[in-house]
């Protein structure tokens, strides 16, 4: 007997009011009217809410981590504004002026074109490890919030990649800002110098991913933060081509820039910036540690979240 075509629709709108799951047209899968299911007032069965998480997990953690990320937006974004506006005030009006008249640029452009992409480049990999640093071990030793999400179906792999990623995200969106200014401010052009953005979000991974990993490791704090920032960061800050070549400095100390995320990423918001001329193997050769360095802290941090979580 041929169903009713009436009977289909009754059926559908019932399921709608209800907020139940029902099969999609065309596929084997559940399509779920999720605003339905809200109004109702019910909740999935647990069998739905644990093959959701399981799929989503990872998700599920970053939009958490970016959801409280809410009570700190406004330093974010103050930061993020502030930082460039300060920079360009200093390297533009006062050093940049005093550069240019006498040395005539750096790299034949103007002092603030030159340093402005080091300076981007440097304010994301510092957030970086701020946010990868005692957020994970207090996620660990104070809120525990970490171990909240591994008692569901969520996996400890799917918890560490999800806080790589709203991190990431978060330094995506603060480079933009960073950027935006710049334009703004005349100290770079729009064009392909917007690639200065992802380049930053993935220099700040570089450090910030394998750093993340040992703060998993961390089960009392210690001066170990204080010493990375003033003994690895702050070296790296001063020492990496931020504000001067790094072939200008005394050879005893370009292996600072060398083994630098912070320099290989200035480097290639250079070349994207305003044309630093790199060779084909230069890029390649910047973009291999960056993105190296950044695979080895994230299988780093999966291992460190499983032996923490797996307890």
């Amino acid at each position: 007997m041929l169903a009713d075509p009436d009977d289909k629709r009754s059926g559908a709108s019932a399921a709608r009011g209800t907020g139940e799951a029902r099969p999609s047209s065309g596929s084997g899968t559940v399509a779920l009217d999720t605003n339905a299911l809200a109004y109702s007032g019910r909740a999935l069965d647990a069998a739905t809410q644990a093959a959701s998480v399981r799929r989503w997990g990872w998700w599920f953690q970053a939009e958490w981590r970016l959801r409280s990320m809410k009570a700190y937006w406004t330093s974010v974004i103050g930061s993020a504004l502030l930082t460039p506006l300060l920079y360009v005030a200093a390297m533009g009006i006062g050093l940049g002026s005093l550069v240019d008249a006498n040395a005539g640029g750096v790299d034949g452009v103007a002092y603030l074109t030159f340093v402005a992409p080091g300076l981007l480049v440097s304010t994301v990999v510092m957030s970086g490890t701020n946010e990868l640093s005692y957020p994970v071990m207090g996620g660990f030793k104070w809120q525990r919030l970490y171990y909240a999400r591994a008692t569901t179906a969520a996996s400890p792999q799917q918890v560490a990649l999800g806080e790589l990623l709203a991190v990431f995200l978060r330094l995506l969106a603060e480079a933009l800002v960073f950027y935006v200014v710049l334009v703004v401010m005349g100290a770079v052009r729009p064009g392909w110098s917007v690639l200065m953005v992802p380049v930053a979000g993935l220099a700040g991974m570089a450090f910030g991913a394998p750093l993340g990993a040992y703060a998993a490791t961390m089960e009392n704090e210690g001066p170990e933060f204080a010493l990375i920032q003033r003994f690895v960061v702050m070296p790296m800050f001063l020492f990496a081509g931020t504000f001067f070549p790094l072939a200008s400095m005394p050879v005893y100390l370009q292996w600072v820039g060398w083994i630098s995320p912070m320099w290989h990423g200035t480097q290639l918001a250079r070349a994207v910036g305003f044309g630093l001329p790199l060779t084909g193997a230069e890029v390649l050769g910047h973009l291999a540690f960056l993105v190296g360095l950044t695979a080895v802290g994230v299988w780093l941090a999966t291992r460190s979240f499983v032996a923490r979580l797996g307890r």
